[in-house]
């Protein structure tokens, strides 16, 4: 196993859901990123994804296109994202992911992207416009790096759509609980946990909810179906209100600590 399918396989056994934060590379700068990683790792992350900027963003609401766009002003590229990865598995075995646009991918060519991902630490990638059917050579160098590829659904997938998602994707599905990009909401949708039933009888790999989930409250609610909540502009929304790197990093591992014991009240309600 790598080190997605150790987590969600040790958080299987213990009865607990994954909490799996977002952060944009980069915001405000490289080494920060590296300081936040460890903070949410110290609150109680147990995977995190990591944003590459890209500045023509489809999936990505206000908060988390500031962000990109305050990192591409720092001078953030994939290969400065990849040296970031490797300087944070010099202190962490968290298992990491890129979310990323196929662009950059792209320029940076599919083979290469992913032997240089895998051997800088990355254990998988999700790339919000590249659906399966056209994945195919990112696919192919994918699996033959052992980067899990994973792919998204939505309340608005049809079943012949799940079916084909569930068969490509690894690591665990990205369910998108909502119509629309990323960003804070006041409440779920009412649909979310039909929407996660459609998924069970589709596939035994787990289930990671995101985009709109911003609160502890909200997250607890998600894992109550889910395997895993997803939190991303709400935790980049901190960074961006806070003052200063140290300011942020502690922030960010109370921010963690509050999500870690709701999605573990969700363990003892579920039992």
């Amino acid at each position: 196993m790598n080190r997605i399918d150790a987590a969600f396989h040790r958080l299987r056994k213990e009865g607990r859901k994954a909490f799996i934060p977002y952060l944009m590379a980069g915001d405000p700068r490289m080494d920060a990123t590296v300081s936040f990683v460890r903070a949410l790792e110290r609150g109680g992350a147990d995977l995190i994804e990591l944003g590459v900027p890209f500045s023509d963003p489809l999936a990505d609401g206000p908060v988390i296109q500031r962000a990109s766009e305050r990192s591409l002003w720092e001078g953030t590229t994939l290969r400065g994202v990849l040296a970031c990865v490797r300087r944070i598995r010099q202190q962490s075995q968290i298992p990491l992911l890129l979310m990323t646009y196929y662009n950059p991918v792209a320029k940076y060519g599919e083979a290469r992207f992913a032997r240089d991902a895998l051997a800088a630490g990355v254990d998988g990638v999700i790339i919000p416009d590249l659906p399966p059917e056209e994945a195919g050579g990112v696919r192919v160098a994918a699996r033959r790096e052992g980067l899990d590829l994973v792919f998204l659904l939505a309340p608005t997938s049809t079943e012949d759509r799940i079916r084909r998602v569930c068969r490509a994707t690894q690591g665990f599905v990205y369910y998108v609980s909502l119509t629309g990009v990323t960003g804070m909401r006041r409440s779920l949708d009412p649909t979310l946990m039909e929407g996660i039933q459609r998924l069970r009888k589709a596939t035994r790999i787990p289930i990671a909810v995101g985009f709109g989930i911003s609160s502890p409250g909200q997250a607890e609610r998600a894992a109550r179906w889910a395997d895993g909540v997803i939190v991303g502009s709400a935790c980049v929304r901190l960074i961006e209100q806070s003052r200063g790197v140290r300011d942020a990093a502690r922030r960010l591992q109370a921010f963690a600590s509050r999500f870690r014991r709701a999605l573990d009240r969700c363990r003892k309600r579920t039992r």
